[in-house]
């Protein structure tokens, strides 16, 4: 993949998601992690906040990123450390598996296929023997190691206009309660698509896969489906 910059992090309590510009050679602006709502949103508004880090009522806090590609996007899980032992190991597989297909089934335009672990991709999955509140090493990805991570991160590059999304990475420890993967990762998968917001609403926990703090919801919601479906809407002619 291609090498980037050292980049300003914002993150979540659990789950991160930090973007970084590529190849350009400058800090990152710095992206809303989390952005509260004082309860259910109107999907417009659900879509900005989640997308562009828009608070209700208020303006984009970044530009919205999103992979342009008619190709399928290729997702490897590259890598589960010893550490990860017993039903682990082919539960974290799992929940791969059927976070691909439950975002494939959002009828939004794009589709995602899963590649063998060494094959190229472009959102790779990692569970490393890394230290929660500590930082990512041994992936070999410039812009991924160094990164600041809890039980689980996704990190995105994008191209210097910040727009496009090049490479995703998302990267999770042994702090993520084997019983949250399926919630956590596809979570993380969800963010990697562009939508790398996390809303703050107690209406959402369990609702939608981008409810902050908590790894409930393993399907996507209704507002999610939505917000997927606006961006990856077919271009106008």
């Amino acid at each position: 993949m291609s090498r980037g910059p050292a980049a300003t992090r914002v993150f979540a309590a659990a789950l991160a998601a930090l973007i970084v510009p590529l190849p350009a050679m400058v800090r990152a602006t710095p992206a809303e992690d989390v952005v509260a709502a004082p309860g259910t949103l109107g999907d417009a508004a659900f879509y900005r906040l989640v997308s562009c880090a828009a608070p209700p009522g208020s303006d984009c806090a970044r530009p919205a990123v999103r992979w342009r590609t008619e190709s399928p996007i290729r997702v490897a899980l590259r890598r589960i450390d010893p550490v990860f032992v017993g039903r682990q190991r082919p539960r974290a597989d799992a929940a791969l598996t059927r976070a691909i297909g439950e975002l494939n089934g959002a009828g939004a335009r794009f589709r995602l296929s899963r590649v063998a672990a060494n094959d190229r991709a472009e959102i790779v999955l990692y569970f490393l023997d890394a230290a929660p509140d500590g930082t990512i090493a041994g992936t070999g990805i410039d812009w991924v190691d160094g990164a600041e991570i809890d039980d689980i991160a996704t990190l995105i590059a994008v191209d210097p206009e910040r727009t496009r999304i090049r490479a995703a990475a998302i990267v999770a420890t042994p702090a993520l309660e084997t019983r949250a993967y399926e919630a956590a990762v596809l979570t993380a998968l969800t963010r990697a698509m562009g939508l790398a917001t996390a809303i703050d609403a107690p209406a959402y926990d369990g609702l939608s896969v981008l409810a902050h703090g908590v790894h409930e919801a393993t399907r996507l919601g209704p507002q999610d489906i939505v917000a997927l479906r606006r961006h990856y809407a077919p271009e106008a002619p």
